[in-house]
């Protein structure tokens, strides 16, 4: 059985840093690419960062110099480093990999900025 596992989330003031963890488990897979979205109150889900399995990255336009995506291809690890965050990154986050057997979310991890 293949899990997303999410860690890092939580309450920060603006400003400040927190830094995302998500670690896919079980056996059989390769990851083909891997992702952290995101979901505020009343919106839509939208992209935040993701990465190729190759290393290439992208990001929300809105995160861009902010956020850092990377990934460790050992522990089928996933990071996103958020650094100067904003009261409106305020959303829950979301991993998400693409692998060779399908797509997959993690539960969801709360990031809360307080202004």
């Amino acid at each position: 059985q293949i899990q997303l596992v999410e860690s890092g989330g939580g309450l920060v003031q603006a400003g400040g840093s927190l830094r995302l963890s998500c670690a896919a488990s079980g056996s059989g897979f390769s990851i083909n690419a891997m992702a952290w979205y995101r979901q505020a109150p009343g919106k839509r889900r939208e992209l935040v960062a993701g990465i190729t399995s190759g290393g290439s990255t992208n990001y929300a336009d809105s995160v861009k110099g902010r956020f850092t995506i990377s990934r460790d291809n050992a522990k089928n690890t996933v990071y996103l480093q958020m650094n100067s965050l904003k009261p409106e990154d305020t959303a829950v986050y979301y991993c998400n990999a693409l692998l060779s057997l399908g797509r997959y979310w993690g539960q969801g991890t709360q990031v809360t900025v307080s202004s």
